[in-house]
């Protein structure tokens, strides 16, 4: 009898389970209370309503959009208005994007995050690619995948929760062949200052590496006087006005609670976007038309971006009143998340119990990083998704704090 066959490249072997299937093996056999309505804070889905007009645009645009194939690049005004908003936002000047060479509309960030690495890495080299640990999963799935080895830059309360550049040696950065970034941070809502990307930029002109930033929670942030920085305009003021290396991650998902159109961006290096085109040209990852379409006319409107942050803000009042005082947590400068530290550092046990007494499901940090020599900087946290409407939030905070009370 032969032997049975082996299918797949090595690196599906050494992908792990994604955070929310170790949360449902976790409460598997856990039972939420009858008297009270579950509750979600697990998982990152904007649940505030979608803006009208997107909804308006893409029902009237369905009809004309069905019987023809988008092209891979986009439709050149849909990339216009993608160009246009990076201009505003972030204080670019009005021409410093060429819609032509330097903007792509993408099915959603995890599409492009995880095919920038597929289309930019040379298996044959086995490159590293650094990214912050915790993260977002798809950062290391992407680096297996293509080839590479993922490096993990602890961010901990010792170093603000912001990669330490300096904790990386030279050889690393030699072989290093992307490095994600993710500003405004998750979990934690940390915004990378200039002076973070001055270092970073200097030691990617010195080596040669892609730096993908992933922001996309860039619009959710808490002060309407000071947006967070962008790795665009960090390459402006450090005098690096075509990008050179650099590539930017914006999805409508949390900027237009629109998680269900798939919609994002990705821009910089006209370099890198002719080499990302060209791959996609195969991979045939083209948004729809009607997306498309949809896509233009949340770009093009603020109204209910700011609409989407004062909500949010709301909310973040109401984790701050009610949880501080119990557990103590870095408050978030953006996202829509609540990094919590768990007053026993037992992030599993917490997030059962309050399950089970409470009927809230939040999700293990332990889940969202991985061990290190230097310890695991998810463990020990809990990461609650503020998603929901205000109303439910505060149940669901109101709830939390009840169970920290017990527990402190």
């Amino acid at each position: 009898m032969s032997e049975p066959s082996s299918f797949g490249q090595p690196g599906l072997a050494r992908l792990a389970p994604y955070p929310f299937q170790r949360l449902r093996a976790l409460l598997a056999d856990s039972q939420a209370p009858s008297e009270k309505p579950p509750i979600a804070l697990s998982i990152g889905e904007p649940q505030h309503p979608p803006p009208a007009i997107v909804a308006d645009t893409l029902r009237a645009a369905v009809d004309e959009s069905l019987g023809r194939y988008p092209a891979s690049l986009g439709r050149m005004d849909l990339r216009e208005t993608m160009a246009k908003w990076l201009c505003q936002r972030f204080a670019l000047g009005p021409r410093a994007i060429d819609p032509a060479t330097q903007v792509l509309p993408a099915a959603g960030t995890r599409e492009a995050l995880f095919a920038v690495s597929q289309a930019l890495l040379d298996p044959g080299r086995r490159p590293l690619v650094l990214m912050p640990n915790p993260f977002y999963q798809i950062y290391e799935g992407a680096a297996l995948l293509a080839g590479g080895e993922p490096v993990l830059m602890n961010t901990t309360p010792e170093n603000g929760h912001i990669p330490d550049l300096d904790a990386i040696d030279a050889a690393t950065w030699a072989r290093c062949g992307i490095i994600y970034i993710c500003t405004p941070s998750n979990p934690g809502g940390q915004v990378l200052p200039q002076a973070f990307f001055n270092q970073l930029l200097g030691l990617r002109e010195r080596y040669g590496f892609v730096i993908a930033s992933d922001e996309c929670y860039s619009e959710l942030y808490r002060d309407e006087r000071n947006p967070p920085l962008g790795l665009l305009q960090a390459c402006q003021a450090a005098g690096y006005p075509e990008f050179n290396g650099c590539l930017v991650f914006h999805s409508l998902s949390k900027r237009s609670n629109l998680p269900g159109l798939r919609s994002g961006l990705i821009a910089g290096d006209a370099a890198l976007i002719a080499a990302f085109a060209a791959y996609r040209t195969y991979q045939g990852s083209a948004m729809p038309l009607h997306h498309q379409q949809a896509s233009l006319s949340a770009w093009a409107d603020e109204v209910h971006v700011k609409a989407n942050r004062a909500a949010y803000r709301q909310k973040f009042a109401q984790a701050t009143a009610l949880l501080q005082p119990h557990a103590p947590y870095h408050e978030p400068e953006a996202g829509f998340y609540v990094w919590l530290p768990v007053p026993d550092g037992d992030d599993e046990a917490f997030s059962q119990r309050l399950y089970q007494t409470q009927g809230v499901t939040v999700l293990p940090g332990r889940y969202l990083s991985r061990p290190t020599a230097a310890g695991d900087p998810g463990a020990g946290y809990v990461r609650l998704a503020l998603v929901a409407e205000p109303a439910i939030c505060e149940d669901a905070l109101e709830r939390i704090q009840q169970f920290l009370q017990l527990k402190c």
